[in-house]
């Protein structure tokens, strides 16, 4: 469990990243909600990564 969570920011960055791809070759891109999931997985693997990240440091 403690690797899974170690690695949860970069899971929900990937994760944010395949869904912008996919919306891209499906061209789905007019839909905000879909973007819109991605921009805030995106953001919340960052800040997951930062936090998980500092944890360990210290």
């Amino acid at each position: 469990m403690n690797n899974f969570s170690k690695n949860l920011g970069i899971f929900l960055i990937v994760l944010g990243t395949v869904v912008l791809v996919l919306s891209y070759v499906c061209n789905w891109l007019d839909y905000n909600w879909l973007n819109g999931t991605a921009l805030l997985a995106i953001v919340a693997g960052i800040i997951v990564h930062i936090v998980m990240n500092k944890k360990i440091q210290d």
